[in-house]
């Protein structure tokens, strides 16, 4: 008995698959915890950073800001300065930066000159 091939079958090529849909980015909350005398930025129900004060002399002092690796690059740091001045701002308050980035901010958004009365050359 002779072996036969089977018939060449030629298949049409597959289309490559849609790409995925683009996933929102997670809901950024800042909120102020004034028991932890700071601001902090949630991302996704997580914290991802803050930026800390303390009291003198009738104004809040900001001192430290820190944005954790997994969510750098992202603008948090921005987003929680920029929030946390407004705020002081609409509580009649005034600020000031010794906190390296808070200076570098300040110093970039003129709008918040009237907030700011000092700030770290």
């Amino acid at each position: 008995m002779a072996v036969v091939d089977p018939p060449a079958v030629t298949l049409a090529p597959v289309p490559p698959a849609p790409p995925a849909p683009a996933l929102p980015e997670p809901r950024q909350v800042v909120l102020h915890v004034p028991e932890k005398r700071r601001f902090e930025v949630h991302v996704g129900g997580r914290r991802a950073g803050f930026t800390e004060y303390f009291e003198s002399e009738g104004r809040r002092v900001f001192v430290h800001t820190e944005i954790g690796q997994a969510f750098s690059g992202r603008g948090l740091a921005s987003a929680v300065v920029r929030h946390a001045l407004e705020q002081t701002r609409a509580e009649g308050r005034r600020a000031a930066a010794i906190c390296p980035f808070v200076s570098r901010w300040v110093a970039a958004h003129p709008e918040f000159d009237d907030v700011v009365v000092q700030r770290r050359p």
